[in-house]
């Protein structure tokens, strides 16, 4: 291609300067009001300050004297400027980091907490119309970049959930989970358990903690030998073998990934577990209605089902528990009720999980309490899934070279955004995770000791505050 069909292949071109040079006046009129520093590198290598530092000195040039920013935002191209620009959507800048358009060198999680400040950017009302023409004009020769988008776009969303039925359940686990085991195997730890680690320490390893939490819930539910355990969104079958293995039960586990029965599977049979330990492939709204279970845990699955569904599913995890028995719930919960419209619930339910919504934590106890289940005993674990994310990105961003044999570079950064996004969100509170822990009525008390000595002994947990980002 010529420099006359697309110049700005050749940074040294005339018209390829003046592209670069409109937006770094477009940039810098943008960050003129904003409380802080932003460092920020153009396509053809130029770098610039922007913020509080350009407004004081007059100068967007980085000094060689200044200490070295946290991070660097990096367009790799004018349509990433123009996303910036026009409206600071922050889905459409992470579509721009998807596609590679944009990007971030340095600390990924403090470069997140820009997403919170740019709706305060803006131009005068004087400035406005020349900027928009200007950002406008940015991609005049980038047009075969704003073609491509929609299909990039569209390869990467989940497809919608209306009704959270069979089918759309079915889909939207596929969409997320079938994606590659050997690739959640690269980020996730030994056992590859899927949800919130267990940090008796902010220094253990991700595969001690992760140990440590299948041993809680197994304790929590006072498992004994050749009880029958139902373990609702069993993924990749930590849990049921963990409890076979650990506890002497006889353990169920469903899921609705295929790639996740196969590996569990595998993963039982060279346990030697097999007459101990099943699994199959089923919606909860499809087991057996003569099945009868001693215990039934449910790990990181009910943020899946739909709010209106709630009922449907505690029902019949009630109908299948025996009289007396435990059911422990472990889901991420949202500080507001109900799964109004939003940044994060829209990134969620388009690039991540198509069919998540979640709630109060208040709203899920007494939702399991007009099912007819007891409130036993609730866990927050809010720091411990802040730390579990943490160890997530960074083993993510280790093994990025052997993730991109299984996945797109587009999907490695869509896990690597949501996940680094959503420790941020644990860490402020937006969002939290609960282990509750419920009986089904009867006329006796639930067999359950008098205290919570069982669950930790003499040990004391360290305080959540004392809690340290990796």
């Amino acid at each position: 291609m010529s420099d006359l069909i697309n110049p700005l292949l050749n940074p040294s071109a005339p018209s390829a300067q003046r592209v670069a040079d409109a937006a770094a006046q477009l940039l810098t009129r943008l960050f003129k009001g904003f409380r802080g520093t932003v460092h920020l590198r153009l396509w053809n290598g130029k770098v610039l300050q922007l913020g509080s530092f350009a407004q004081t000195t007059g100068s967007n040039k980085l000094p060689a004297d200044a200490t070295p920013p946290p991070y660097t935002l990096v367009c790799r191209s004018p349509q990433a400027v123009r996303t910036l620009v026009l409206g600071r959507d922050p889905l459409r800048l992470a579509e721009a980091y998807f596609k590679g358009d944009a990007d971030v060198e340095g600390d990924f999680f403090a470069a997140l907490s820009l997403k919170d400040q740019l709706h305060h950017l803006g131009y005068a009302w004087r400035d406005r119309a020349g900027a928009l023409l200007a950002a406008a004009r940015l991609c005049l020769s980038c047009r075969a970049a704003l073609a491509n988008a929609g299909s990039t776009r569209a390869s990467l969303h989940g497809a919608n959930v209306k009704s959270h039925t069979r089918d759309e359940n079915s889909n939207a686990v596929a969409f997320h989970y079938d994606v590659s085991n050997a690739f959640y195997a690269l980020w996730l730890d030994e056992a590859m358990v899927y949800s919130c680690a267990y940090f008796a320490h902010a220094d253990d390893t991700l595969a001690d903690a992760q140990q440590a939490k299948l041993d809680l819930v197994c304790r929590k539910l006072m498992l004994q030998p050749d009880e029958l355990l139902l373990d609702i969104g069993c993924g990749w079958g930590a849990l049921v073998i963990y409890a076979a293995q650990h506890y002497g039960v006889r353990a169920h586990g469903i899921t609705l990934s295929r790639q996740q029965l196969m590996l569990a599977q595998q993963r039982i049979d060279a346990a030697g577990l097999q007459g101990r330990v099943t699994v199959a492939l089923c919606d909860y709204r499809d087991l057996p209605p003569e099945a009868r279970y001693d215990k039934v845990s449910s790990v990181g699955m009910f943020e899946h089902i739909g709010l209106k569904n709630l009922p449907t599913y505690f029902e019949a995890v009630h109908q299948r528990l025996k009289t007396g028995g435990l059911f422990l719930n472990h889901g991420i919960t949202h500080d507001v009720e109900g799964w109004k419209k939003t940044l994060s619930s829209e990134f969620i339910n388009r690039y991540v999980f198509p069919d998540g919504q979640l709630d109060t934590v208040s709203n899920i106890q007494r939702r399991m309490e007009q099912a007819h289940f007891e409130i036993a005993d609730v866990e927050s674990l809010r720091p411990h899934y802040a730390l579990t994310l943490r160890h997530w990105v960074a083993r993510l961003e280790q093994h990025h070279d052997e993730a991109l044999q299984h996945v797109s570079e587009s999907t490695w950064r869509v896990w690597r955004l949501y996940m680094a996004a959503c420790a941020l969100e644990f860490e402020t509170g937006e969002i939290g995770v609960y282990q509750v822990l419920a009986c089904k009525r009867a006329a006796r008390p639930a067999a359950l000791p008098l205290t919570r000595q069982h669950l930790y002994g003499h040990a004391a947990p360290a305080l959540a505050g004392a809690v340290q980002p990796l």
